[in-house]
């Protein structure tokens, strides 16, 4: 005799285990801007680069999620532009059974990690495509980023209380 309502037991434990799924990954946004070219280009100089990153989130449902990776590269030469790189590399993201104090950390940790490598792609090609040797990105500890996020916003909480007990709002 077999055993009848193992198979859907087993359906239900399966949805009920924690899931974690990418349902797209893609660039949101891409901008290149010379604004001094062509005289800039005939500098011969090493141009000093500055690499800026952010992440940010939006929920799009309950358990779907957009992350997205904002970067603007800006090298210069003799303080003029040479060229600046604005990029957004995007992710939608489904969690399903992820208990909601994990969910935080790996928006701002796995996720970032994931979408990295295809925003130092195309940070890269749009670069070298514009005619420069391409800029490759650096290794971020994206880990480290967060845990600063956090003591910032805790920071910022205490100052609001403190400012709060004292009958007074900082401005």
């Amino acid at each position: 005799m077999t055993d009848k309502t193992s198979a859907p037991q087993e359906n239900s434990d399966k949805s009920k285990e924690p899931g974690f799924r990418i349902q797209r990954i893609y660039l949101k946004d891409l901008s290149l801007e010379q604004p001094h070219a062509p005289q800039i280009l005939l500098v011969a100089a090493e141009p000093q680069v500055e690499v800026e990153i952010d992440v940010a989130v939006n929920r799009l449902s309950e358990e779907i999620f957009e992350v997205a990776l904002i970067s603007t590269v800006t090298a210069k030469v003799d303080s003029k532009v040479l060229f600046l790189v604005e990029a957004k590399q995007a992710g939608i993201i489904e969690f399903s059974n992820i208990p909601p104090e994990q969910i935080d950390p790996m928006l701002g940790i796995t996720c970032p990690t994931i979408l990295y490598p295809y925003l130092r792609s195309n940070i890269a090609d749009t670069i070298s495509r514009a005619g420069f040797q391409p800029i490759h990105l650096n290794e971020i500890n994206f880990h480290g980023m967060y845990e600063h996020r956090m003591m910032q916003a805790q920071k910022a909480a205490e100052e609001v209380a403190l400012a709060q007990s004292k009958g007074s709002l900082p401005n």
